[in-house]
């Protein structure tokens, strides 16, 4: 640590620089009035002890020049008054601690600068640790592909943390909503500051009130003891209100009301907490769809709209399938100590023809059971274990003539059974030659 001794009294400046100086890792030098110290490049110090009485300026005068040149250096004030309403006062100033003179002084400067020092490398931790968790929810982190609708998700995730805007986050289930919710949380300027994430669907309707919005003692039957609510918690950093169309109508109006006052009342109080946070909500039910059924507030959903991010789902992305498929499977297989295995054709076949209903994590899922699975070089399509069900009526979702539709559905059976042309003419009862010749004539592809 650098530390700066501003004192007037020539001996005693040299005395406190003497016994700061017996601890090795710190270096001092001495300044005999403010106008010396502030010529200095005050940046390089971590740490002022300053005499209360200067000649050429008040101590008041110092600390309040330093804050005005945004100065960040703990202060030591160094008085040999022993007047309680002066500490006070300055402590309350910014100064981090005030120490008399007196026999007990050199103790008390090394207990001071000691705890100075676990402050200094607590704060360099915390920016370390901050740093690596941005850079662990860094969007291109946590999303994985290069399709043209990932990138422009990207995009409207690069606007979501230049501001403090609602965002509102739609996706089917299993499309990355809270991991998304996490990026712009840490990427945003209220990432110093909490991140408290509430799933709506999986609070009992009688108990939302409360996790919300908190309660106070005796506020109901059971209620023992004064609780904070999430939008307390969540204070001054982010709120991630997760499934919010789960939200019923009655506490769909208490919610509007706090987030027009940006204030709460908990449950049996009658004192509003004022309100600074971020708001984020997502939903796997279209919000607006959910208005017209008359199951959510109009006004609600204009108040909670604001910067919409729509999370596709994995079959509007297939350029990422096999990218993510890879992705998953070779990081699974680094963490089990497994060999990394390539996927075969007949498995990207099958992995594209698949409906993906549980999206990227059901993708995810698949593909750690498959390296387990696979007693090969590769993962074949006989190592995917996906849910048959969910195979094909995804096609009856797109805008396709019936040939279309037709060479689909040829080309889905042959990824199953392995570009076997007799067994799939069998099972759709399709003359052989005719798919032969859909596969010469290139209406279909065999991967």
């Amino acid at each position: 640590m650098r530390i700066a001794v501003v004192e007037d009294d020539d001996f005693y400046g040299k005395y406190l620089k003497h016994i700061i100086e017996m601890v090795p890792e710190y270096t001092v030098s001495h300044f005999k009035n403010g106008t010396d110290f502030f010529k200095q490049d005050l940046s390089v110090f971590e740490t002022i002890t300053l005499d209360y009485s200067l000649p050429d300026m008040s101590c008041e005068g110092v600390i309040s020049k330093l804050k005005k040149q945004n100065n960040s250096s703990n202060i030591v004030v160094v008085s040999a008054q022993e007047d309680v309403s002066t500490a006070v006062k300055l402590l309350q100033s910014g100064v981090y601690d005030y120490v008399v003179k007196n026999d007990d002084t050199k103790e008390r400067i090394w207990n001071t600068l000691r705890n100075l020092t676990e402050k200094q490398s607590l704060e360099k931790e915390i920016e370390t640790l901050s740093g690596e968790v941005r850079s662990k929810y860094d969007f291109r982190q946590i999303i994985k592909g290069s399709s043209a609708e990932i990138e422009h998700v990207f995009s409207v995730l690069q606007k979501a943390v230049k501001s403090n805007i609602t965002v509102s986050i739609s996706g089917e289930t299993g499309t990355g909503k809270e991991l998304v919710a996490k990026a712009i949380h840490y990427n945003s300027a209220f990432s110093n500051k909490s991140l408290v994430t509430v799933n709506m669907a999986a609070i009992p309707s009688e108990l939302v009130e409360s996790e919300l919005f908190g309660h106070e003692k005796g506020a109901f039957t059971g209620a023992e003891n004064k609780r904070i609510g999430k939008f307390e918690e969540a204070n001054g950093g982010t709120i991630f209100l997760d499934e919010v169309a789960e939200l019923g109508m009655p506490l769909q109006a208490k919610l509007l009301r706090v987030l027009q006052e940006k204030e709460v009342v908990r449950v049996g109080g009658n004192k509003p907490i004022t309100l600074d946070m971020r708001i984020i909500v997502a939903s796997h039910k279209n919000l607006l769809e959910e208005v017209g059924k008359g199951n959510f507030r109009e006004d609600l959903y204009y108040r909670l709209m604001g910067l919409p991010v729509h999370l596709p789902p994995l079959r509007e992305r297939k350029n990422d399938i096999i990218f993510l498929a890879k992705y998953f499977s070779d990081l699974f297989a680094k963490e089990n100590g497994m060999p990394i295995k390539n996927i075969a054709k007949s498995a990207r076949a099958k992995l594209l023809n698949h409906f993906w209903p549980g999206n990227v994590r059901e993708l995810k899922a698949v593909m750690e059971l498959a390296v387990v699975m696979s007693e090969s070089e590769s993962i074949e399509a006989m190592d995917l274990t996906l849910n048959s069900s969910s195979t094909a009526p995804h096609i009856l979702l797109e805008q396709k003539t019936l040939k279309e539709y037709t060479n689909t559905i040829i080309e889905h059976h042959l990824a199953k059974h392995s570009g076997n042309v007799v067994r799939v003419a069998e099972k759709l009862d399709v003359g052989k030659s005719t798919i032969y010749r859909m596969i010469k004539n290139g209406e279909i592809k065999v991967v």
